[in-house]
């Protein structure tokens, strides 16, 4: 459950990254889609190995 927070933590940094318009922000800007991306990807794995061990 823990990993799915973080990953859906990463997801919304990510995608608040992306729509911010805050020059402080600027430098980051180019991590935001592999955030999300990653982000992405950390839900389904977590969401196949839980339905894997019928968690879910």
């Amino acid at each position: 459950m823990f990993g799915i927070i973080i990953a859906i933590a990463l997801l919304f940094f990510g995608i608040f990254l992306k729509m911010t318009k805050n020059p402080g922000f600027a430098s980051s800007k180019k991590f935001a889609w592999m955030l999300i991306v990653l982000g992405i990807i950390s839900i389904l794995g977590k969401l196949v190995i839980m339905y894997s061990k019928g968690e879910i």
